[in-house]
């Protein structure tokens, strides 16, 4: 078999297998004879040939649906042709042309196939990570936001004041140790150790849902309902002139019916924007509550400010102080000569730890990254 078209049927069993599908590096010898015996004429035959190899479980079909779209085009698999003419990881866009096989090859190892989810990304949407939110048409926004719903992450952990035992641990465990003394090694009093417990780190996120941040919030908020599902424990707030709790609104598990929940619970989506005011009202009235355990804050806003800088300096730095991590995204931080000239990013920089920009895909994974590898100790200075 020629071995680009091996080359994609191994990267879309890897992606089956990551979406949580039970199929096996032995999936791919299987979907080249499936090709074989079906020929690729008809879409169509090609779809219920790989339906029928790698799908187990009726709940399984929608996941099979999505990559099926994603791999080889989206609404075509009513007996339009699979173009024979050449295979090839399509460099700027998801769709991917298959020929037809001819022999099956065979050096298809365990190694080979170990590595699967994080090539699939970047083949799959190498053409949309790093298009702007704003410039999407309507069927790369949804096809966006599927991407954004299954980004596979684990954000840092935290130290717990919970203790647990631990032989390479720092401090000595005495309740461990003289309950030992009363056993057959108590003359020779082995010293117990502990060592702080890990927790997950909660995560708060505020984000500015004003006019200037219209083209991005539906995207930003989608990304933030799929944080909430990684992680649990994640308050949510958003603001303009004046500042709402979404957290309850954002726990239902559909996207869509959470984002409609939220538009019907915020009065005030593109209007002005007091950043200072809405801090100010945080800090009052959610601050003691709300940062307890050391969350990582992320504040999504392009710093388009009409309220008092000095009230924004002084409100913000209280808040930097109560969080272990200020994270600020800016939406446009990414254009070419971007520079953080508005009063309200001039009034908070100097208590932001990363300044980041998240106008695409590409930027969302960056962020990630970011939350993956927070230290587990606050820096000193931010004291």
């Amino acid at each position: 078999m020629a071995e680009p078209l091996t080359h994609n049927l191994v990267h879309f069993t890897r992606y089956l297998r990551a979406q949580g599908l039970r199929v096996v590096p032995e999936t791919t010898t299987y979907l080249v004879e499936a090709a074989r015996a079906v020929g690729l004429r008809s879409r169509d035959d090609t779809y219920h040939a790989f339906q029928a190899v790698t799908v187990s479980r009726p709940e399984d079909i929608p996941i099979f649906d999505a990559a099926f779209d994603l791999f080889f085009g989206a609404g075509q698999r009513a007996n339009s042709p699979i173009d024979p003419i050449e295979l090839e990881v399509h460099p700027r866009g998801p769709r991917v042309h298959i020929i037809a096989p001819t022999t099956v090859e065979a050096d298809l190892g365990d190694e080979d196939l170990a590595d699967m989810s994080d090539q699939v990304g970047a083949s799959a949407v190498e053409r949309l990570a790093t298009r702007d939110f704003s410039e999407l048409n309507k069927s790369e926004h949804a096809e966006v936001k599927r991407l954004i719903a299954r980004m596979v992450w684990r954000p840092a952990d935290a130290l717990s004041r919970r203790w647990m035992r631990s032989s390479a641990g720092a401090r000595p465990d005495m309740r461990r140790t003289l309950r030992q003394m009363t056993g057959p090694v108590g003359e020779l009093m082995p010293l117990a150790m502990s060592a702080p417990k890990p927790r997950r780190r909660p995560l708060l996120v505020i984000a500015d849902v004003s006019g200037s941040m219209e083209r991005y919030t539906e995207m930003l908020l989608y990304f933030v309902h799929a944080a909430r599902g990684r992680l649990g424990r994640v308050e949510a707030f958003v603001f303009s002139t004046g500042l709402s709790r979404i957290t309850r609104e954002l726990r239902h598990r559909d996207p869509r019916v959470a984002l409609s929940q939220v538009g019907l619970a915020v009065h005030n989506w593109s209007s002005g924007t007091l950043i200072g005011d809405a801090f100010a009202d945080f800090n009052r009235t959610w601050g003691r509550r709300i940062t307890r355990g050391g969350p990582v804050a992320v504040v999504i806003s392009d710093g388009w400010d009409r309220g008092d800088p000095a009230t924004l300096r002084k409100e913000f730095a209280a808040f930097a102080r109560s969080v272990h991590r200020v994270v600020w995204l800016n939406p446009i931080a990414g254009r070419a000569g971007f520079e953080p000239k508005t009063q309200g990013m001039r009034a908070v920089l100097p208590f932001v730890d990363d300044f980041m920009p998240v106008g695409n895909l590409a930027d969302l994974s960056a962020v990630v990254r970011l939350l993956e590898s927070v230290p587990k100790r606050k820096d000193p200075a931010r004291r």
